[in-house]
């Protein structure tokens, strides 16, 4: 089970940081990923890390401002966002796949960043 936290109303240039804590023992076995999706959009990965903590994907239009990062001693993830932009406002979801797959089938319920102009 996927728990994410921390967001909230931000204005342009702010920052925030997202959390996601996992329940059960097997955390580490499991690539990480936040994902997001604005209202009548599709959602889109946003940044991923593999389950050493290395090897992080960001999508284009986050790089240099968000990092995502993660503590396999906490069972959590986290994403930290800087510099936010209107257009990063949307539901953000944590979600989790094993090393071997590309489907990602475990979720977080999500939470709201808004960020205003």
């Amino acid at each position: 089970q996927l728990q994410a936290s921390g967001g909230g109303l931000v204005q342009t240039g702010g920052s925030l940081r997202l959390s996601c804590a996992a329940s059960g023992r097997t955390f580490s076995i499991y690539n990480m990923g936040w994902f997001r999706q604005a209202p009548g959009k599709e959602r889109d990965i946003v940044a991923s890390i593999n389950r050493y903590g290395g090897t992080s994907y960001y999508l284009d239009s986050v790089k240099g401002r968000f990092t995502i990062s993660r503590d396999n001693a906490k069972n959590t993830v986290y994403l930290q966002m800087n510099s936010l932009k209107p257009e990063d406002t949307a539901v953000y979801y944590c979600a989790a796949r094993m090393t071997t797959s590309n489907d990602w089938p475990y979720w977080g319920q999500g939470t709201q960043v808004t960020v205003s102009s």
